[in-house]
């Protein structure tokens, strides 16, 4: 008989759900993790510390505020790394209790260490002491999760020259910084920062960011940022990085040179597999460092699961626990449904973006006929009453079943407010239900009803006309 049931190597949010979900089952779980991990690189670099970060940067720069109270105003003048990291560090280790508890309550065995495959059944735990002891189980599920990727010719040293995973270490704001990458990391450090004072030169070898949200959205986004004086240089490529004693210099393959404090690297993220020696379980991950796997998140191995940033796109914290959901009960011989093909996309920047569904341009090239609807926050009494007079929700409306096809918001709120969109699409509502129904006033999700008036309104036009 082996020792467990279910073994987890990670217990980010993939781990946990599918240990937890597991164990509601009734079976023998362990989890295996490093003791300074517990709950993953989202708890400890990722997801939880960054976006409290950014909540830090919004109240003590009192940002959001400007509108009100004129572009000078501050709730701090001297913001210092101690003042962000104090919310940070008190949110992680309330969340590392939070995940200490669930796996005991549910009497899950958690085990500080880092485990390698010794067989398709077995994994070799190695203790902080040194010591190494055998775990045998049934099913094993791998969510070891991603580490930040590094450019081999670049030097990185944690200070001048970091990673998202070391931009919490910083001994102080720094007063410029170049981000290689404008991918969603970057943006949103680089939102952070510049919303901070510091001046921010963005590089990105494409020519445009976040190219798989909604355009108007995106230009939204580059207006604000430019106006905090960040600086974007698109379809350019780092050709060096030099380290000097007043700070860095990066060399472009353009010639140009940018001089700042520090230089963040945001060029993807590699998969943790190295040291699992998934050879002597039969398994092999690409050159990224993911891991293949079926719609059931079995690997090549059938008793072998992975879930998570480990087996690539989209490798969100969402996503994430619903796989490792999903894999405990497939595992357990329990029936489940497929994740639902809508999925909400969560961008913290400043301001905040979120979407669900088809964006203009999709529709557009799948020949797919479409009205919009547009509600601008400006124009409801809770974004007056909030100061955001920028934020906007866009619907995207079929004309022929007036079903919704996609919702795009920006600004306050935009990651919660998506839910109400994709509650409507999930259930195969119609922009009608979002006319005839009352919203709470004054909400941002009144928003909903101007939009969904405003598309209603124009297919009225187009159907009078053809009367």
């Amino acid at each position: 008989m082996r020792d467990y049931d279910l073994l987890v190597i990670g217990s980010g949010p993939g781990g946990q759900k599918a240990a937890i979900a597991a164990a509601k089952l009734g079976r023998r779980v362990a989890v295996v993790d490093r003791p300074d991990m517990v709950g993953g690189v989202s708890i400890h670099t990722g997801t939880i510390p960054s976006k409290t970060l950014r909540e830090a940067v919004l109240y003590l720069t009192g940002l959001t505020q400007r509108d009100l109270y004129g572009q000078s105003y501050r709730l701090k003048e001297d913001i210092t790394i101690g003042d962000l990291t104090a919310r940070t560090q008190h949110v992680v280790s309330r969340e590392v209790d939070v995940i200490r508890n669930q796996l005991s309550r549910n009497q899950v065995s958690l085990f500080a260490g880092t485990g390698r495959f010794v067989d398709d059944h077995t994994v070799a735990l190695r203790e902080v002491t040194g010591n190494e002891k055998l775990l045998s189980a049934d099913t094993i599920v791998i969510a070891t999760g991603t580490r930040p990727a590094r450019p081999a010719t670049v030097e990185f040293d944690e200070q001048t020259i970091l990673d998202s995973d070391n931009v919490l270490n910083l001994e102080k704001v720094p007063r410029s910084m170049v981000i290689v990458g404008a991918g969603v990391i970057g943006m949103e450090y680089a939102s952070m920062f510049a919303a901070l004072g510091s001046k921010i030169t963005v590089v990105e070898q494409r020519p445009g960011m976040l190219d798989f949200c909604d355009v108007e959205v995106i230009e939204s986004l580059k207006y604000h940022l430019r106006d905090l004086a960040v600086t974007f240089r698109f379809g350019e490529t780092v050709a060096a990085v030099e380290r000097h004693s007043r700070g860095t210099l990066t060399l472009l393959e353009s010639g140009k040179k940018i001089p700042a404090d520090t230089v963040m690297y945001s060029a993807g993220r590699q998969g943790l597999t190295d040291g699992l020696d998934l050879d002597k379980a039969g398994l092999s991950a690409d050159r990224r460092g993911r891991i293949k796997v079926d719609e059931h998140y079995r690997t090549e191995v059938p008793h072998i699961y992975a879930v998570g940033d480990v087996i690539g796109f989209p490798a969100l914290a969402a996503t994430s626990m619903e796989q490792g959901r999903t894999a405990a009960y497939h595992a357990c011989g329990e029936p489940v449904n497929r994740m639902h093909d809508l999925q909400p996309i969560g961008i913290y920047t400043i301001p905040e973006i979120s979407f669900i569904g088809k964006t203009e341009d999709q529709l557009t090239e799948d020949r797919v006929p479409f009205e919009v609807g547009v509600s601008r926050y400006r124009e409801l009494a809770r974004g007056q009453i909030i100061g955001d007079s920028h934020g906007m929700l866009k619907l995207l409306v079929s004309p022929d079943d007036r079903k919704l096809l996609g919702v795009h918001c920006f600004g306050t709120g935009a990651t919660e407010l998506i839910h109400i969109g994709q509650s409507v699409m999930g259930c195969g509502g119609t922009v009608d239900y979002l006319v005839d129904a009352v919203f709470n006033y004054p909400t941002l999700a009144e928003s909903y009803k101007v939009a969904a008036l405003d598309a209603t309104n124009k297919i009225r036009q187009i159907d009078r006309l053809r009367d």
